[in-house]
């Protein structure tokens, strides 16, 4: 599969694997240096250095091998199923559990165990993430909807889409917020100097967060963030702005001792029933709320 772009002049003077990883978030600069390597890539039809720096109207081309889909098989995976019906299914996620497969992560996905223990699902999505309509990251918690049909998915992918359904998180964050409520409006883009982790930049896709404290710790805080947009990475990269990262967060924060990850939970979900019509609602206690109630 052959790619092709020609450098703008906005990319005039920029590293040649930088700007290849614009057009291709998923794509490394080390991939852009092994495909460089592998004479898969050129620069006006030369082979150049990953760090060439580009010039207007200079054309890109690039020699992809099509990656085979994966084929998700069954398997025995352990999530609780808070709600089931011809339609539809709501699960709360557990902390660690990716939610489909991909190049990195092959089997012991939430899709794995979705299709062990489900008989049908929406296939939308294809073969690597039937029934999925949204996503949570791997290390954050919490409450999903999965469709069991195209209706539902059509409906509730809609839902997503126009903001109309409703999704709630708590975190635990580092430290005490100022403001005892708030909004965040910035564009999040690529980060430049890791193109796995997010960054507030003065381009990009808009992203807006409320934010509410619940609680106050001495040294921590429990804070409620709705999402008004939903872009990757969103509310743990607004927390991080805020000078509060979420607690346990590596990427954005610092790693705790003892702890898988960020301690951030989905713990309310509300949509229409794509059949019923009728206002669907959930709510689930975080993990790191359960803790605390045991330990009192």
């Amino acid at each position: 599969m052959t790619e092709k772009f020609v450098i703008s002049c906005e990319e005039v003077g920029q590293r040649l694997d930088r700007v290849f990883c614009n057009h291709f978030p998923e794509f490394t600069r080390a991939h852009v240096k092994n495909l460089i390597d592998d004479g898969k890539l050129f620069l006006d039809g030369k082979v150049v250095k990953a760090g060439q720096a580009v010039k207007e109207g200079q054309e890109v081309v690039c020699e992809i091998e099509e990656v085979k889909p994966l084929d998700a098989q069954p398997e025995d995976i352990d999530f609780e199923i808070v709600y089931e019906d011809e339609d539809l299914i709501v699960i709360n996620k557990p902390q660690g559990l990716v939610v489909h497969p991909c190049a990195s992560t092959k089997s012991g996905t939430l899709v794995n165990g979705l299709l062990y223990r489900i008989k049908d699902l929406s296939g939308i999505n294809g073969i690597l993430r039937p029934g999925i309509v949204h996503r949570l990251d791997k290390n954050t918690s919490g409450l999903m909807v999965v469709a069991k049909n195209d209706m539902a998915h059509v409906s509730l992918a809609e839902q997503i889409k126009n903001k109309t359904c409703k999704r709630k998180y708590k975190a635990l964050l580092e430290g005490n917020l100022k403001n005892d409520e708030g909004d965040i409006e910035t564009y999040l883009d690529r980060s430049k100097s890791d193109r796995k982790k997010m960054a507030v930049s003065d381009k990009g896709k808009l992203a807006i967060t409320h934010y509410r404290v619940l609680e106050r710790y001495p040294k921590t805080c429990l804070v409620e963030f709705e999402l008004k947009t939903g872009r990757t990475h969103q509310i743990r990269v607004h927390a991080k702005m805020l000078g509060h990262p979420v607690v346990g967060d590596p990427e954005y924060g610092h790693a705790v001792k003892g702890l898988m990850g960020q301690q951030l939970h989905s713990y309310s979900l509300t949509f229409i029933h794509p059949r019923t019509k009728k206002e669907m609602h959930f709510e689930i206690d975080t993990p790191f709320q359960r803790r605390r109630k045991s330990e009192e």
